[in-house]
C-alpha cells in the first residue's frame, strides 16, 4: 500500500486515540481517561471554534500509521509567525519505513503555505531514535534554547 499524508478530520478520532495511546505508552505515561473523554478532548482540540492545534495523518490503506501535530505560535523573527510541532509520532511497527519522513515534508509544506519563518520543536533528551531521525534530516540541535515547563500543580499554586 501507499502512505498519504492530510489533514486529520473527525473521522480520525478513533484511529488517532489508539495512535495516540500508543505514544503515551512509549513515553511511560499512563493513558489517562475514558475513551469517550478523550475524544471529546482531541475533538476540541482540533475541530473545535477556534481549534486549538491541527494535525495531519499518515494513513496507509485503512491504518493510520502516523500523526504530526502543531500549532502557530507569534512572534517569531521579524514579526512574523511560526509553527511549533508538539508531536511527531509513527507507529512502532512502521519506524524507518519513510513515514516520519512524509510527515515532516509534509508540515514543511503547511509552514511555507502560512508564511512561516521557521518551524520549532523540541525532543526528549533521552530519545536517540528521534535525535537520530532529525539529524538524519539534515536537521541540526540548537544548543542556545532551553526548555520550561509548569505542571498543573504549578499553575495551580501559582494561582492561589
Amino acid at each position: 500500500m501507499t502512505v498519504t499524508v492530510a489533514a486529520a478530520t473527525p473521522r480520525h478520532i478513533p484511529a488517532m486515540l489508539t495512535l495516540l495511546n500508543e505514544m503515551d505508552q512509549f513515553y511511560g505515561g499512563a493513558t489517562d481517561g475514558k475513551s469517550a473523554e478523550r475524544a471529546e478532548q482531541l475533538r476540541q482540540a482540533l475541530f473545535g471554534d477556534p481549534p486549538m492545534a491541527y494535525a495531519l495523518v499518515a494513513v496507509d490503506g485503512d491504518d493510520l500509521v502516523g500523526i504530526a501535530s502543531w500549532s502557530f505560535l507569534w512572534p517569531a523573527v521579524g514579526l512574523t509567525r511560526s509553527l511549533y510541532l508538539k508531536e511527531l509520532y509513527v507507529t512502532r511497527s512502521r519506524w524507518r519505513s519513510g513515514v516520519g519522513t512524509l510527515l515532516m515534508q509534509a508540515v514543511f509544506e503547511v509552514a511555507a503555505k502560512n508564511r512561516c519563518s521557521r518551524v520549532e520543536w523540541t525532543t526528549d533528551s533521552d530519545n536517540p531514535d528521534a535525535q537520530e531521525f532529525y539529524a538524519g534530516l539534515g536537521l541540526q540541535q540548537v544548543p542556545s534554547k532551553l526548555f520550561f515547563r509548569a505542571d498543573a500543580t504549578v499553575i495551580e499554586r501559582s494561582l492561589s
